[in-house]
């Protein structure tokens, strides 16, 4: 055999091994599903993930089970979506994200940590350059962030930083941003100027409740004045707040006032001393005793009361009237206050403001107003008030059976149910305080609860709940509860009081959770929601997964649920008659003929109405916890 021949027939093996070579060395190439868990192990608690985040595995395989909150396109991640998880940083420890891993992710474009418990200055999103949305909203991040941080993230259309703790001036690199569409800033502590957005992109802009002062640009009359509201140094025509003219050394307004009033202010000072003496010689009766005398009432609804206040949330607005009663009709008594508004004598002491952001009105301002009866729940009674001197409505509701704790543990409870930062929950404004009975005070949503636009109005309203609105409106329960379930994790069952009447609904439809939290206040727990979960007796928090459930049934089938009455005598089994169908295997019998239209959104529809069906599981043990339960639910997409 020749060398030439010899050579001829190695070749072959030579060329084989390399190839063999090339391809292993591929196969050990870190892939997407590394970068994934490297950037898991810089979390510091990631058992959330565990159970799908599995090495090695694809996370864009379709045929087995999804890595959660991973969504792929053209098989590579896209979407990292890890909201409402609990996952945070050990910050104080010194261990920062690790966000270099995902910046190998050449395809990602939306990335959300919303509603976790994730601290300390704001990582270096700004590394992941490619981003086209980025949803911080919810978390406790803190401190300023550089001016120049944004510079490189010339993709970015949706910004989302809400209810953090962020300092220091808004970084001026938000106005390079020429993609930028959607910006939402409020509920922090920025400072100094307002920016000047000049961006024909940007659409929608929130920088409310902040420390933001000057002027508002002119630029900015585009936006509403509910984006710029509880910035107390802010003014302009935005907000029909005139600004100080410079070298301005009159006098505050209100020392001029009382220099060129005195007399009439000693007038009204006197003429409330006779008031005083005459209320004396007078009964003292209950000052709500005919508050609610000829209330409308509706088994099926509970509607909430109106009074004017400034704006707390941008998506608020005006109010429906039904009806005219007045705090103080046919009432001789009025309260007696004394010093710092504790009460004199047993009697009552004026309104306990929660959150100042948005004015300052006292129980006089309610006892003035006149209210309007809206209906009636075995909790108390609700009404819509209207003061002369506000100009945006509140809730307020009479409470019974709220005297499970004294005054401070109360007033403490309140106050924590007060600071809660949610887009998807209402938080209180104010209170009043009673023994026997209590008066919450929250901020008006326009459209009502999501009872009434389901049940109450077949028209214009109902006829807005199109598949997209409904999947908007449970995912937005399904993130509010797991907010709850994150801030109030110690307690037995952080909203139990869930129900489509105690879900409000903004102009765009968002939901807002109100009356949570009440089984620590009251002692009438009977009345709520959770006590009529099949465990009622050993409540826990896999009673608001019940009770999500039961919501997801009622939003996909358009019934009322019996499950909202006591005596279940109208109204549908939607748990038995979900359950029963899904047995069967006809579950797309049950979606309601409004959006049920045969598309290719029909799946996911008997998907969603598959997962409350799973989520009303009578025996609290199988059934799915809350984290479980928002997964799936997350996991829906829309498709039209």
């Amino acid at each position: 055999m020749t060398a030439t021949t010899t050579a001829a027939a190695v070749r072959p093996l030579i060329i084989s091994l390399l190839v063999l070579s090339l391809q292993t060395t591929t196969l050990s190439l870190p892939g997407e599903d590394a970068h994934l868990i490297r950037f898991k192990s810089s979390l510091k608690d990631s058992s959330p993930l565990d159970p799908t985040w599995i090495a090695a595995t694809d996370p864009c395989d379709r045929k087995r089970r999804p890595w959660l909150g991973i969504e792929c396109s053209n098989s590579t991640v896209s979407s990292l979506l890890l909201m409402n998880l609990g996952l945070s940083n050990n910050d104080r420890a010194g261990i920062r994200i690790d966000f270099a891993p995902l910046e190998k992710l050449q395809t990602l474009r939306f990335l959300s940590l919303e509603n976790n418990s994730f601290s300390g200055q704001m990582p270096e999103f700004n590394r992941l350059t490619s981003l086209k949305s980025l949803f911080l909203s919810g978390n406790r991040f803190s401190g300023e962030i550089p001016g120049n941080f944004f510079t490189s993230m010339g993709s970015l259309k949706k910004l989302e930083l809400a209810a953090n703790n962020f300092t220091g001036e808004i970084p001026n690199s938000l106005q390079q941003l020429d993609n930028l569409s959607e910006m939402l800033l409020q509920l922090n502590r920025f400072s100094g100027p307002i920016p000047s957005f000049k961006q024909k992109s940007l659409k929608v802009l929130d920088v409310s409740h902040n420390n933001l002062q000057g002027e508002i640009p002119q630029t900015m009359m585009r936006f509403p004045a509910s984006a710029f509201e509880g910035n107390p140094g802010a003014c302009g025509a935005v907000i029909n707040k005139p600004c100080k003219a410079l070298g301005d050394t009159s006098p505050p307004i209100t020392e001029a006032f009382m220099a060129s009033t005195k007399w009439v202010v000693l007038a009204i000072v006197v003429g409330v001393l006779l008031v005083t003496i005459l209320f004396k010689k007078k009964d003292k009766g209950d000052m709500f005793s005919t508050i609610g005398s000829n209330p409308r009432v509706d088994n099926h609804y509970e509607h909430a009361v109106e009074v004017h206040a400034p704006s707390i949330n941008r998506r608020m607005g005006s109010a429906r009237r039904t009806g005219n009663y007045n705090f103080n009709n046919n009432n001789d008594s009025a309260p007696s206050i004394g010093k710092k508004g504790q009460p004199n004598s047993g009697k009552w002491s004026d309104l306990v403001m929660i959150n100042e952001e948005s004015g300052v009105f006292g129980l006089p301002d309610l006892m003035k107003a006149a209210a309007e009866v809206l209906g009636n729940s075995g909790l108390g009674s609700a009404y819509k008030a209207t003061m002369p001197n506000y100009e945006v409505s509140v809730v307020v509701k009479r409470m019974r059976g709220m005297n499970k704790l004294n005054k401070d543990a109360f007033d403490a409870e309140i106050r924590r149910l007060g600071r809660i930062r949610h887009r998807n929950i209402l938080p209180p404004l104010a209170y009043h305080y009673r023994k026997e009975e209590k008066l919450l005070v929250t901020e008006f949503v326009p459209k009502g609860s999501l009872m009434f636009v389901l049940h109450g109005d077949r028209g214009i309203a109902h006829a807005e709940l199109d598949w997209a609105t409904r999947l908007k409106i449970i995912k937005g329960v399904a993130r509010g509860l797991g907010f709850l379930h994150t801030e109030l994790s110690e307690q037995e069952v952080p909203h139990g009081n869930l129900k489509s009447s105690n879900i409000l609904l903004s102009t765009d439809h968002e939901p807002l959770l109100t009356d949570y939290s009440l089984h620590p206040l009251s002692s009438a727990s009977q009345f709520l929601q959770a006590y009529k979960c099949p465990e009622a007796a050993l409540l826990s928090p896999k009673s608001d997964v019940y009770c999500l459930g039961v919501v997801v049934l009622e939003v996909i089938t358009g019934k009322f649920p019996s499950q909202y009455l006591n005596n279940q005598d109208s109204g549908t089994d939607l748990v038995h008659w979900a359950k029963q169908a899904v047995s069967d295997g006809r579950v797309v019998d049950l979606i309601d003929p409004e959006i049920a239209n045969g598309g290719s959104a029909l799946p996911e529809m008997e998907r969603m109405l598959c997962i409350g069906a799973a989520c009303a599981e009578d025996d609290h043990v199988k059934r799915m916890e809350m984290r479980e339960a928002i997964r799936r639910i997350e996991e829906v997409q829309l498709r039209v």
